[in-house]
């Protein structure tokens, strides 16, 4: 579960997974003692024996959507999205005085990796609604390091998944040297995957209990209101960038 993995929240993260694997014990579901925190995604995501991982809509759309179940999504209760949808902040460094994303036509967008929906699909779609598509780009590795190259003036913009943004908000002093331009259409949020063997529904029913019973302090740490259902067909319309 690495997607929103911060140091700061490594042992909130401890917590859920052990209350998650305490539950699906109880269903009669083995699930590993410790969270794998290493390793090629990829690799982890199509293992024949996943019990639980999260993903992101466009690798679960491009190539995983026939080699795993969908347990579930995580509702953040992200403003403006309907329960386990989510969408990206335009990030730019407070002192740009544009105000319109049109402005941005010949800027340096800096973007996570070319599979994230909120970093680059996100940014590819909304900026073609605004008439022009980013032609000088900066693949980073995280959104965390968009943020730093934005600030750092590397690049000049950024789409940053909302729930990475709160948590940037939080705990990252780059904060007071960016600002957000506008928001993108929200999108289905990054859901939790299983192997095609394994049983989906008592998979969701053991998060979905786990979440509930969430510490104050966890429940506010990581952000995590509720697990829901999202069916395969809303990810699946999601546009792909134009390559």
């Amino acid at each position: 579960l690495p997607m929103y993995m911060r140091p700061e929240l490594t042992e909130a993260h401890h917590r859920y997974w052990s209350s998650i694997r305490f539950e699906l014990s109880r269903l009669g579901v083995q699930g590993p003692a410790h969270l794998t925190e290493s390793g090629n995604l990829k690799q982890v995501w199509c293992a024949s024996d996943l019990v639980l991982a999260q993903t992101c809509g466009m690798p679960y759309r491009l190539c995983l959507h026939n080699k795993v179940k969908l347990v579930g999504t995580p509702d953040y209760a992200i403003e403006g999205c309907a329960a386990g949808y989510y969408r990206s902040a335009v990030v730019i460094r407070a002192c740009d005085d544009r105000r319109d994303l049109s402005e941005f036509n010949a800027a340096v967008l800096a973007f996570n990796q070319s599979d994230s929906q909120s970093g680059y699909a996100a940014a590819f779609s909304h900026s073609q609604k605004a008439g022009f598509r980013f032609s000088q780009t900066l693949e980073t590795g995280s959104h965390a390091a968009s943020v730093h190259a934005v600030s750092n003036r590397q690049a000049d913009i950024a789409f940053i998944d909302a729930i990475t943004w709160r948590l940037i908000q939080r705990y990252d002093q780059t904060l007071n040297s960016l600002r957000v331009l506008e928001w993108t259409t929200p999108t289905p949020g990054l859901p939790y995957i299983t192997s095609l063997a394994s049983d989906s529904d008592r998979i969701f029913s053991a998060v979905k209990t786990a979440i509930a019973q969430l510490s104050d302090e966890d429940r506010d740490r990581l952000l995590l209101r509720d697990l829901v259902r999202i069916p395969a067909k809303e990810y699946l319309a999601v546009p792909n960038p134009d390559n």
